[in-house]
């Protein structure tokens, strides 16, 4: 088994090329916070990028940093808080949730996994920010995509095309991402006692109004207590997050309390206190456990996901808490996952998509990890990975299972018939 540290682009080529002309199948890795998320892979190599490391450019005033792929996010996220900038879409850490350590994700698995966090129905996505890319196929060939301009609007951008493809489609060396002013202060408004139906109607309100809520999650039962070190205590919380300058916060907390002032009691979660808040519910903390009890990610439509909770409830044993104004699910099963049911119940409600990402090895390696694609996506996800990575040599078989190649080519004509 050969693990390759490169600490350039050049090695990263020089690899790359090497595993192409053996047609040996590559691991890609950062420090490995993501590791489990996804199919087990079985590769004899491993592509280690943990030593391509650094910052290349930041101009504050631009509102643009550059990075090579390896560079801790930890690290970057300090650069920019010490010029009061960020990572609008505050891309979350797995770490804890796959009993890793926080704080060792990489700047390109952000991008590979297109992380995002509770601030996303604002302010997107790792895909919505980033700007620029280089990278190296599976063909062993170096490319470039976008650029260290905030507009830039030339051809196909192949940077938006790496966000969540985790690797599978080329081996990302640098990234170029948007950075944006954070916020002078933050306070959070948690109404105590809300059942499911009745937080996602307060949440919809708020939402909709024009006090510009950031975010909006719901911590039902014994969820809330999981959070902030057990200082909500075990009712039910649902959490209202107002930004801005210190007058405008006031101002919308007052708009917010008068809008919602029958739904129940309300307190103020301020400053610190609510960053920490949000990071807890942005990386899942109330199932970071330290076992591997199944966890899925389901994203569908916030006015149904309560229903599908309920119904999967009579059905299964699970805990669930809401974030995205309830448009994401986190569900921890007691047992088995229960993919087909899950994504049954999915389908019933108004769709959406699953992804298991926590779950012991076996139950990765036997059942669908990503939501299965319709035939016409099949069919176009098979020609996008015949075009980068022809042998199949990054990460295979982590998405979907890895076929030889002549049932990949029956497998597309098919799905594009």
């Amino acid at each position: 088994m050969t693990t390759f540290t490169p600490t350039t682009s050049e090695d990263v080529l020089a690899a790359v090329q090497w595993a192409a002309a053996e047609e040996a199948p590559l691991e890609i890795v950062g420090h490995g916070s993501k590791r489990a998320v996804g199919r087990p892979l079985q590769c004899e190599h491993t592509l280690d990028l943990s030593k391509l490391t650094g910052v290349t450019l930041y101009e504050p005033a631009e509102l643009v940093l550059s990075a090579k792929a390896g560079t801790p996010l930890a690290e970057i996220e300090k650069l920019l808080a010490d010029s009061g900038q960020e990572l609008a879409f505050e891309p979350m850490d797995y770490g804890p949730l796959l009993g890793e350590a926080p704080g060792r994700g990489t700047i390109g698995g952000v991008l590979a996994a297109n992380l995002a966090g509770p601030r996303r129905l604002k302010a997107g996505a790792a895909r919505d920010h980033i700007l620029g890319i280089h990278a190296v196929s599976g063909r062993g060939e170096a490319f470039k995509s976008g650029g260290r301009v905030v507009k830039n609007v030339t051809g196909y951008d192949l940077s938006k095309a790496m966000a969540g493809s985790w690797g599978t489609l080329a081996v990302v060396t640098d990234v170029t991402f948007k950075v944006l002013p954070a916020a002078e202060t933050e306070t959070t408004l948690v109404i105590r006692g809300l059942l499911d139906d009745n937080a996602t109607a307060a949440m919809s309100i708020a939402m909709g109004s024009s006090a510009e809520v950031s975010s909006a999650a719901h911590l039902p039962e014994r969820m809330a207590a999981r959070v902030l070190g057990g200082k909500l205590g075990s009712d039910p919380a649902t959490l209202l997050r107002v930004e801005g300058f210190g007058p405008s916060v006031a101002y919308r907390l007052g708009q917010l309390k008068h809008l919602l002032s029958n739904a129940g009691p309300i307190e103020e979660v301020t400053e610190e206190a609510s960053r920490s808040l949000w990071r807890d519910v942005r990386d899942v903390r109330p199932f970071a456990d330290g076992t591997d009890k199944p966890v899925w990610r389901v994203s569908m439509p916030p006015a149904n996901a309560h229903h599908m909770v309920l119904a999967l409830r009579m059905r299964a044993a699970a805990d669930a808490f809401y974030d995205w104004q309830g448009g994401l699910v986190w569900l921890r099963m007691e047992g088995e996952p229960e993919a087909d049911l899950l994504r049954a119940l999915i389908r019933q409600f108004g769709g959406g998509h699953a992804t298991l990402v926590r779950a012991a090895p076996a139950w990765r390696a036997a059942i669908p990890v990503f939501e299965p694609q319709p035939a016409a996506l099949v069919a176009l996800s098979a020609r996008l990975k015949a075009e980068f990575d022809p042998k199949h040599i990054l990460n295979p078989g982590r998405m979907v299972h890895s076929p030889d190649s002549a049932t990949l080519a029956r497998e597309t004509e098919g799905a594009a018939s």
